[in-house]
């Protein structure tokens, strides 16, 4: 509220003018102390305007809440309010104290709000998207023989009781908006919420990501327009804990932490990160990245590796024989990387080896009581990517597939600190055993996937709208039965890759680890055996 300033003492008109003649104009200083006068009443009438104002809106909302309570518990309700009006009451001061109170509450209730606010006054045009809005709904949330006199959503009814908030941006698009939808809606139903999600994201406004939050309990949709991930973050020595892994980034809603950043141009952010946490006490200790092809799995891979060489040792089996993996080779605390079936399966028979020597270590150190050695303790990631691809080849050359030596550390790694990471396309998920499918529980798709495809995958369907343009490296994560977060992997290109990004090459190159002597081929079979 503006509040202008008293004018000046007024002196007697005779002591500066003559009295005007009988039928003349008034003269302009008349005018001037009228109008002056008729703005400082206007003045004086304002604030009582404004908590009358607050005062109806607080009845509005008082209404709205008593309406959706629910009848069993109105007993209680009223009871709870004539009990703390009697103790106000009684109290010392109390009524006074009351009436201050709501005093307050009537003005900050009743005072100018912009038309983006949510509870605001919208505008017309505002007014107009949430009636086509409330229309659009009808069809889906209203019955033909509703047996009630006033239905929550009924041809040409007032979007006012259906929709208890909203906020509009700057551009005068749907922000966000919190709706009610009445008892007889399948919320439970997978297939309803995912015809409901479509039709409210089609009405918001396509060309942008929608978060859908569901109140069971009360009956209520919250959608809120999200904004796009970062998508130039480049790999880097996150801040971390011993045992921790970046996955990517996410939402700020959804996770409690943030870790600084080097973004693209020097530009230091705090953003949410997607924490994978492996070791003896994780309850997820294997990881398994789906999507198809370009989506950015192999640089899921290459991320997971860069971070796990700074206090453990990595093993690499490239399915696909392209060569991503190849900067690795030669590099400390890289034990090897094998493309081929042959090579694939004596790499994992030491892993099988390696798992069971470091069970047995482990198992004869608890029972002497001492601290167990550095080489049980040093965590061991093996890498597999194309498993699918690496299996065919096998079986096409008649050896043993290499998915069946994958079970030993799935099964029994974590304890020893052994972890597996897998990627594979879903061209090729049927292939994957059930090992794999049963002991991976840390899961990634990526890439532009169905609703379908993630809930197969995630057991979960994500609570999120797809982007309009699917960049590389974006997808969902799940770390067991917590939530789907929406994923943007950091950029890890192959730094031999002439077409990558000169910054993120350098990036990469940064990140390794000092070669071993000797020609990086040798020097990993040296570490192998």
């Amino acid at each position: 509220m503006a509040w202008r300033p008293f004018p000046p003492a007024l002196t007697p008109l005779h002591a500066s003018h003559p009295h005007p003649a009988p039928g003349a104009a008034p003269p302009a200083r008349g005018r001037d102390l009228r109008r002056m006068a008729a703005e400082h009443a206007f003045d004086a009438l304002r604030l009582p305007a404004v908590a009358a104002r607050g005062l109806g809106r607080l009845a509005s909302a008082g209404r709205r809440r008593w309406e959706r309570t629910p009848r069993e518990r109105r007993g209680p309700v009223l009871f709870t309010v004539a009990a703390c009006l009697l103790a106000l009451w009684l109290a010392p001061y109390g009524p006074l104290l009351g009436a201050a109170a709501l005093a307050g509450a009537a003005l900050w209730q009743g005072r100018d709000r912009s038309p983006d606010t949510a509870g605001g006054e919208p505008g017309e045009a505002e007014r107009a998207r949430l009636q086509t809005l409330y229309e659009a709904l009808v069809p889906h949330l209203s019955l033909a023989d509703d047996p009630r006199p006033q239905p929550l959503y009924a041809h040409d009814g007032d979007w006012r009781r259906a929709f208890t908030g909203f906020a509009f941006a700057e551009e005068g698009r749907l922000a966000r908006l919190r709706l009610r939808y009445p008892p007889h809606f399948g919320d439970g139903d997978p297939e309803s919420r995912a015809r409901l999600q479509e039709l409210l994201c089609a009405k918001a406004g396509r060309g942008r990501e929608y978060h859908f939050a569901w109140a069971e309990e009360v009956g209520e949709l919250t959608l809120t327009a999200l904004p796009p991930l970062p998508s130039g973050i480049c790999a880097q020595r996150f801040v971390t804990a011993p045992g921790e892994t970046v996955l990517g980034f996410t939402d700020l809603h959804t996770v409690p932490r943030t870790v600084p950043v080097v973004a693209e141009g020097g530009e230091r952010l705090d953003v949410p990160p997607v924490v994978w946490r492996t070791g003896p006490r994780s309850t997820e200790p294997h990881l398994l990245a789906l999507g198809h092809p370009g989506s950015g799995t192999t640089t899921l891979l290459r991320s997971v590796a860069l971070q796990a060489l700074r206090q453990g040792e990595v093993l690499v089996v490239d399915g696909g024989g392209a060569g991503e993996y190849a900067f690795l080779a030669g590099r400390g605390r890289v034990r090897a990387v094998e493309s081929t079936p042959a090579g694939a399966l004596s790499a994992l028979e030491w892993v099988v080896r390696e798992t069971e020597r470091r069970l047995l270590a482990a198992n004869r150190v608890r029972q002497t009581g001492r601290d167990a050695p550095e080489d049980v303790c040093r965590p061991l990631w093996v890498l597999v990517d194309r498993p699918s691809v690496l299996s065919h080849l096998a079986r096409s050359e008649g050896q043993r597939d290499p998915q069946d030596l994958l079970q030993v550390p799935l099964r029994y790694g974590r304890a020893v600190r052994v972890t597996v990471a897998l990627a594979d396309q879903f061209e090729g998920a049927g292939e994957l055993t059930g090992a794999v499918r049963a002991y991976t529980r840390a899961r990634v798709v990526l890439g532009a996937a169905t609703p379908q495809e993630v809930r197969a995958v995630l057991g979960e369907a994500p609570s999120t709208t797809p982007p309009p343009e699917v960049p590389a490296g974006r997808g969902y994560a799940r770390l067991g039965s917590g939530p789907v977060h929406r994923l943007q992997v950091p950029a890890a290109p192959d730094p031999f890759d002439g077409e990558a990004a000169e910054p993120q090459r350098r990036a990469v190159l940064e990140l390794l680890p000092e070669p071993v002597a000797g020609p990086p081929r040798a020097a990993a079979r040296r570490a192998l055996h």
